[in-house]
């Protein structure tokens, strides 16, 4: 058997042409890619982060990115993202996450759960609720919700994180079976491993010492870039049948 071919961007120009899509956790990881991407595909990105290097990827981008610093578990962070939009958005990739200590629930620290469930449920949560009625009004629009692993088991993450995730899938059936037929499209993409840089907690005792069992089956460690075809792929027009589906873009991981 021969090596994998090695995998290339194939990027798609004119795609998002005339196209506005907010993008969070655009500073850096997955975020960054999908930002990236849509960019050299002819689009408009609101760039969002909590970070200040949202600054720098848009000086590296061009005028076609409007970083905007904003926390998005903050009640008013909508409206300021929307606000700086300055008009119709035709997609949005809710990409920002955090993730959490492996903790089983007997070990969960309040602090750690309350984190996780604003950024991975209240935030995206927020931002589709001010983006829709524009979607609905123009007759269509493109949402991208980024979930996980571990939202399709119980053995890739804490209960936390897994709660989170699983909570987004939830919230992104929930809303294509509400849209459907009003050209509102709402699809969500699932990673596997994913080499994004992004800040583990130290590890919980016991729940850690369960999951690391299962993460030796991960077949392979992706790039942001990798995530970033398959989530402008569900943002963009060519994702025309699609809704309600959760993605999983992790090598086969879901698989076994």
């Amino acid at each position: 058997m021969g090596a994998p071919e090695p995998w290339t961007e194939q990027v798609t120009p004119g795609r998002f042409d005339g196209q506005t899509v907010l993008v969070t956790g655009a500073a850096s990881g997955i975020g960054r890619a999908v930002t990236a991407r849509i960019v050299r595909e002819g689009g408009r990105v609101i760039a969002v982060d909590v970070s200040e290097g949202v600054a720098a990827v848009a000086a590296e981008l061009g005028a076609a990115v409007v970083p905007v610093t904003a926390d998005i578990t903050a009640p008013d962070s909508a409206e300021t993202v929307l606000s700086a939009a300055g008009g119709r958005v035709d997609g949005l990739a809710n990409v920002a996450g955090v993730m959490d200590d492996d903790a089983a629930v007997h070990e969960v620290d309040d602090t750690i759960w309350e984190r996780v469930m604003r950024v991975n449920v209240d935030g995206p949560m927020r931002l589709m609720r001010a983006v829709v009625p524009g979607m609905l009004a123009a007759g269509g629009g493109r949402i991208v919700n980024v979930v996980s692993e571990a939202a399709l088991r119980g053995s890739a993450a804490g209960a936390a994180y897994t709660t989170s995730k699983h909570a987004l899938v939830g919230l992104t059936k929930s809303s294509a079976y509400q849209y459907a037929g009003t050209g509102v499209r709402v699809n969500a993409v699932a990673p596997g491993a994913v080499a994004t840089g992004i800040q583990m907690p130290a590890p919980a005792p016991y729940g850690s010492a369960r999951t690391a069992k299962m993460r030796v089956a991960i077949p392979n460690l992706a790039m942001a870039e990798e995530l970033a075809a398959s989530i402008t792929f569900l943002l963009s027009k060519d994702a025309v049948n699609i809704n309600g589906a959760i993605l999983p873009s992790d090598g086969g991981w879901s698989a076994a």
